[in-house]
């Protein structure tokens, strides 16, 4: 029964590997939301220096227009890491249930070979 074993070593690695991408994500997403917040703060400030908040005025702070386009930018990639997150989270749930049925099956064969 070498080769469900084998299975069940790849189902676990499989787990892990679902789970280091799922976590890989979320720091992405963190580290993303981290860097817009960052960028609001830089905007407010550009802003209240130079009394101008209307993005559109001519004399709108060039910096506070380009930070704009930056977090605009994240929030764009956060959305898509976000669908990305679910799909990661699916996945995950199906690699742990074929585990899951790996380990069982396993479990039952080591089960008959003691009885026998």
């Amino acid at each position: 029964m070498k080769s469900r074993e084998s299975l069940v070593r790849l189902k676990e690695f499989q787990v892990k590997d679902k789970r280091r991408q799922l976590a890989q994500l979320q720091l992405m997403m963190s580290e993303f939301e981290r860097m817009s917040k960052e960028l609001e703060t830089q905007i407010a400030i550009e802003e209240k220096k130079s009394g101008i908040t209307d993005p559109n005025h001519f004399a709108y702070p060039t910096f506070a227009k380009a930070a704009r386009q930056r977090s605009d930018n994240l929030q764009v990639s956060i959305r898509e890491l976000k669908v990305q997150q679910d799909a990661a989270e699916l996945a995950l749930e199906e690699a742990e249930a074929e585990f899951a049925k790996a380990s069982a099956l396993e479990e039952r064969d080591n089960a008959v070979r003691l009885r026998a």
